[in-house]
């Protein structure tokens, strides 16, 4: 599915999130820091389906973000890692895992009752 945005007028961070945004680009892209295989990454990103991390690597892969690897064996064996390009985003990824570990922070010590709770 053809993703809308103005390349021409459009807003720059709007460009940024139309590449890098929803809930699973992110984490794939932490996860390429070295080639990965499709089921390794299938296993470090539990809660999401196998058909959504296929349909957000294409993506990826369309932006020339991400690199696919076929292996003539048998079975096939396909990695995924990051291009030059995609490596670019490791300083944004850096910054917002920094953010999230400060959020999560907050969020306990907001509520450590519900942590007991749980």
């Amino acid at each position: 599915m053809a993703r809308k945005y103005d390349w021409k007028n459009g807003c720059n961070v709007e460009a940024t999130l139309s590449v890098i945004g929803g809930r699973w680009k992110p984490v794939i892209l932490c996860n390429l820091g070295e080639p990965i295989r499709f089921g390794a990454l299938c296993r470090a990103m539990p809660n999401a389906t196998q058909r959504m991390i296929t349909l957000q690597l294409r993506e990826l892969e369309a932006d020339g973000v991400i690199k696919r690897t076929v292996y003539a064996e048998v079975p096939p064996r396909v990695e995924y890692e990051l291009t030059e390009f995609g490596r670019s985003l490791e300083p944004v990824l850096e910054v917002m895992s920094d953010w999230g570990v400060e959020f999560k922070k907050r969020k306990r010590a907001e509520a450590p009752e519900a942590d007991d709770a749980a």
